[in-house]
């Protein structure tokens, strides 16, 4: 079955712009194209083709790789993006809609963002609606100071019982939480609209690993993918900061694609 969008797999593998930090976006669409990826995920940033959408259309005509998804600007680092917490929202739908990408990523609030907290549900909902995209909600984890928890998201930093349509899970996030994404994956069922494929553990820092170097259950839960005929996007989205030059980024990243395919049965 061919994914609706682009006449793709039936569960596309992108490659993150994130998994290629610090290089450039149009550097991500590239080593997409190269190694072989159905499509990017873009992760909007203070860098300007990230926000741009006439240059992202260039880019995807250019490498011949569809965008896929756009991973709205909550990041703590990037705060200071597109300003107001719903202009964030607004532009990413806007841009997701003008790319042709379905899903738009976006974090929980943080707590110092209370009058968008208390109206984010409704609102992305709303926003998800006007422009016709997804925006689904990403798990994260919960902060430590001095060894104690402290609130950083309101209502909470793990989206699963809240009131969210749509929900996108991270392996790495699950891990510093721990959490069985195996097993919160089955249980979301069609809430589950957008993977970040890597791996982590439970040592309190956010690893991106390759799958298969922490301790997530990613082959199982990939594979339950492809057997429930889930119908959304595996987005790999690893760090490859410490690659010993070029050759042993695309290296890595041609492995996690290796990973996936095999995994998700392509």
């Amino acid at each position: 079955m061919a994914h609706p969008a682009h006449g793709l797999p039936a569960i596309p593998v992108a490659l993150s712009s994130a998994s290629v930090y610090p290089l450039a976006v149009h550097d991500a669409f590239a080593l997409a194209q190269d190694l072989g990826y159905d499509g990017v995920e873009v992760m909007v940033t203070n860098n300007s083709v990230s926000q741009s959408p006439d240059q992202l259309n260039v880019l995807s005509e250019r490498y011949e790789m569809p965008i896929l998804a756009i991973h709205a600007p909550t990041l703590l680092l990037t705060q200071q993006v597109w300003g107001k917490a719903w202009t964030k929202i607004e532009l990413s739908a806007a841009m997701a809609a003008e790319v042709g990408a379905r899903t738009v990523v976006t974090h929980p609030p943080f707590r110092w963002q209370t009058g968008y907290a208390e109206e984010f549900p409704e609102g992305i909902a709303r926003v998800a609606a006007e422009y016709g995209v997804e925006i689904a909600v990403e798990n994260m984890y919960p902060w430590k100071v001095r060894g104690r928890e402290a609130k950083a998201y309101l209502p909470h930093w793990n989206p699963v019982p809240e009131p969210y349509e749509r929900i996108t899970w991270d392996f790495s996030h699950a891990a510093i939480a721990g959490m069985d994404s195996y097993e919160e994956m089955r249980a979301l069922g069609d809430r589950l609209a957008h993977v970040h494929l890597t791996d982590g553990t439970p040592n309190g820092k956010d690893e991106h690993l390759l799958p298969g170097q922490g301790q997530q259950r990613c082959a199982e839960a990939l594979e339950h993918l492809a057997g429930a005929a889930w119908d959304g996007v595996v987005a790999v989205e690893v760090s490859t900061r410490r690659a010993r030059g070029a050759g042993e980024r695309e290296e890595w990243l041609a492995e996690t694609l290796r990973f996936a395919r095999s995994h998700l049965r392509h």
